[in-house]
């Protein structure tokens, strides 16, 4: 929310707190008795979700500083439970206290990049404070959508247009025009690739307010936006794809049992497709790209492994720009250092790939390699199966083949 107030954007009166003292120390500053507390998670449908101390709903009214650190105490170090979370939930390492404001009216309002408009596209509506996707399904003719043409912005014609489909009146119709040009302005100049606010909302005097906000950054403007994503909390996202980034990687983690370690995104994607169609589930996406050295794939399979249902690798490799020979290596370094027992299935094709198996070979490993793509992808859900077995009935399952 500071970014918006640094960009003359009305937000409501309030600030992060990482402990319970510090909830109660600025619900105190804000002399009300009208406050909300929010705990600070990347997700949404925290209103409607759950915390494992067993308090309900990650958004709540209280009416004193001592309520604030009382329920910050109950929210702070918990994992909160939505719809977006799965079962897993995140943890809450701070709570955002708020004044509260009275609202007569909510709207929704929010810039993304669309492909299809190659630049940036509006999407507003008059129905706020909901999910704008049960909006588009239940009243669509209530969504306005404006394409931007990006070297001229936003113009006052079109952000008035906006105003006035939503039904602002008055001095609300000026208001909301500055709100949604300092919005793309903070788009624009800030690199992001989306800022929802949900609820924008009209209070009782008849004032534009951004009552939260959503926003997302284009990661390979970080090296000229420092300050963004100096504001970055890791411990909202997946660990392995935080270790994924440090090494220039492209990790994704899913729900299967089949890890995946490709070069290239089409290929990564056509190899979880093949993993499908033959009765098994990826574990995850993982693009080591065209220009990836062995130590990087020799992080990819720490990656790959530590995740706990993984029980078979399948390395598919078409060498292009990469080549085959340092993958090899990598693997080669990374089953060394991990001394890995899960079955590992290699696919190589292209750019030195005869020099690549002469390495294999003669490292003494014991893997599959198998040059069809289908016949590879098989083979690990089949060894995936026989380990998930083995699990289960608490036997450690090793693999003894032939070189």
């Amino acid at each position: 929310m500071g970014l918006l107030s640094q960009y003359g954007i009305k937000t409501p009166r309030g600030a992060a707190a990482t402990t319970p003292q510090q909830a109660q120390q600025i619900a105190d500053s804000l002399k009300t008795d009208d406050l909300v507390i929010k705990a600070q998670v990347l997700a949404g449908g925290r209103g409607k979700g759950h915390f494992d101390s067993g308090l309900k709903g990650g958004v709540r009214m209280i009416y004193s500083p001592t309520e604030a650190s009382m329920f910050a105490e109950k929210m702070l170090g918990h994992k909160l439970i939505t719809k977006q979370t799965g079962a897993a939930g995140r943890i809450c390492n701070a709570v955002y206290v708020v004044e509260r404001l009275y609202v007569r009216r909510e709207f929704y309002f929010a810039i993304v990049m669309d492909r299809a408009a190659q630049g940036p596209v509006i999407i507003a509506s008059s129905q706020g404070g909901m999910n704008i996707e049960d909006v588009a399904a239940e009243n669509p003719e209530a969504i306005v959508t404006v394409p931007v043409d990006i070297r001229y912005g936003l113009s006052d014609s079109d952000a008035k247009y906006i105003a006035q489909k939503l039904g602002f009146q008055g001095k609300g119709v000026q208001q909301a025009v500055d709100t949604f040009k300092n919005l793309y302005k903070i788009f624009v100049e800030k690199d992001a690739t989306m800022i929802e606010i949900n609820p924008m909302a009209e209070i009782a005097n008849g004032d534009v307010y951004c009552m939260d906000a959503k926003f997302g950054f284009d990661d390979n403007a970080e090296f000229r936006q420092e300050g963004v994503f100096k504001l970055r909390d890791i411990t909202q996202e997946d660990a392995r794809e935080v270790a994924a980034a440090k090494w220039n990687l492209n990790y994704i983690g899913l729900d299967g049992t089949i890890g995946c370690l490709v070069n290239g995104a089409g290929l990564a994607m056509a190899t979880m497709d093949i993993i499908k169609l033959n009765g098994g589930d990826p574990a995850n996406f993982l693009d080591v790209g065209g220009g990836a050295n062995a130590t990087q794939v020799a992080e990819a399979f720490k990656i790959i492994s530590s995740d706990p249902r993984v029980s078979a690798i399948l390395v598919n490799i078409f060498g292009g720009i990469m080549r085959c020979d340092v993958i090899a290596q990598g693997i080669i370094e990374a089953v060394n250092q991990l001394g890995l027992n899960l079955p590992l299935i290699v696919r190589l094709q292209g750019t030195e790939v005869e020099a690549a198996k002469k390495l294999i070979a003669e490292s003494g490993l014991r893997m599959f390699s198998i040059d069809d793509l289908d016949a590879a992808a098989s083979k690990a859900v089949q060894m995936s199966k026989i380990v998930e077995l083995g699990r289960k009935a608490g036997v450690d399952v090793s693999f003894e083949l032939p070189i």
